[in-house]
């Protein structure tokens, strides 16, 4: 099983670009052909080297233009980063950073330490809001990007103060994947150790450690485009795997003006669990199912909206352990496909809120089936 660890307590990974060279001469004992024109021929255009000092110039002013917006979360038994959100004095960090402590210590790349109040935490999307107390003139807000806009294999830039540094640190990489599904820290009502799943997260190999967690991950023009979260870990030798996980800003853009506004968030609920991506060859045989994707309901919430609206867990035993065929397949929401359930988690996650109404397009079998789900909230 795939293992996550949180960042609580990025070097720039530089890259170079080789050139070939290519060398053309006479074959031994050959004549050089006969020369047609008595006009030169134009020299060929010369092969340009990356302007590495452009990048490395532009890598410099961005670490310069959003570092002062870049905070230490110091608290009892942990340390985090964060960022300043806005000149009213709010900064935004992991709610597992602060956890249940509701004053912690803040400390900006100036200098400054100040105590701040904790006025909101989400376990669902793993964000939190502290309150200090300072004249907007010493604050420096950061840009929010927007998360839909990002493509795989774009830059991505994390800043924050992993390892007890006692200063920022920043990496870079890429954008390796989008729209990835975790864990929650919001244990659910099934117990037995399970939690619910939250969405909407960036995958990137910029390299985090711990401490980075609630620090920015960053487009190359300073945007926020990201909460840092957690790293992977090889399910082998439990060493990182390279491969990073950071909480989409259009999930901070809806999550973080509630906590400031009602100090909490209300987290829409499907009341569903999902058999894992992907659906392989053997498990479509083994399910009987007629499409290769789709997110399959392996288990319904008694009482809640999937079970109100009538869609049906699988429940008869097949040859693979744990799996149950008879389930309903969802292949579409609101008329977007749905290939996967994170795409589902994602789009009710950063599109819907509780109390909305999504129809749901499902293969039953043989028969193609569509429901209203009237979303929920969760516990």
């Amino acid at each position: 099983m795939n293992k996550k660890f949180s960042l609580a307590v990025i070097s720039i990974v530089l890259t170079a670009t080789l050139l070939a060279c290519s060398y053309s001469g006479l074959v031994p004992g050959t004549s050089p052909a006969p020369v047609v024109s008595s006009v030169p021929a134009a020299p060929a255009a010369p092969v340009s080297a990356p302007d590495l000092v452009n990048q490395q110039d532009k890598l410099v002013s961005l670490f310069q233009n959003v570092s002062p917006g870049i905070v230490t979360i110091i608290t009892t038994n942990a340390l985090g980063s964060g960022f300043v959100y806005n000149s009213d004095g709010y900064i935004v960090t992991n709610q597992h950073v602060v956890a249940s402590e509701t004053k912690v210590e803040v400390d900006f790349t100036n200098g400054d330490k100040v105590y701040g109040n904790v006025v909101g935490a989400d376990p669902n999307s793993d964000l939190a809001v502290i309150k200090v107390d300072l004249p907007a003139a010493q604050l420096h807000p950061l840009t929010l990007g927007d998360s839909d806009q990002l493509k795989v294999g774009q830059v991505a830039v994390a800043i924050g103060d992993p390892l007890a540094l006692n200063g920022t640190t920043m990496t870079m990489g890429i954008v390796s994947g989008l729209g990835r599904s975790e864990d929650s820290n919001a244990p659910a009502p099934t117990g037995g150790g399970s939690y619910f799943i939250a969405g909407d997260f960036i995958e990137t190999d910029a390299l985090l450690n711990h401490g980075n967690s609630g620090g920015p991950l960053l487009d190359l023009n300073g945007n926020v485009i990201g909460v840092n979260r957690t790293i992977q870990l090889d399910p082998t030798t439990g060493a990182a795997s390279g491969l990073g996980y950071a909480i989409s800003v259009n999930v901070v853009k809806k999550v973080v003006p509630e906590l400031i506004q009602k100090g909490k968030f209300d987290y829409p609920l499907l009341g569903i669990s999902f058999y894992p991506n992907p659906l392989t060859l053997d498990v479509i045989s083994a399910l009987g199912l007629k499409a290769d994707n789709g997110a399959y309901v392996a288990g319904i919430t008694a009482g809640g909206p999937a079970a109100s609206a009538g869609l049906i867990a699988g429940t008869t035993p097949t040859s693979i352990q744990g799996l149950s065929a008879g389930g309903d397949l969802i292949v579409a929401v609101d008329g977007q496909p749905v290939n996967t359930s994170d795409v589902l988690i994602r789009y009710v996650v950063v599109k819907k809120s509780p109390g909305d109404v999504i129809d749901l397009t499902v293969l039953r079998g043989d028969q193609k089936v569509d429901i209203k789900l009237t979303l929920g909230v969760r516990p």
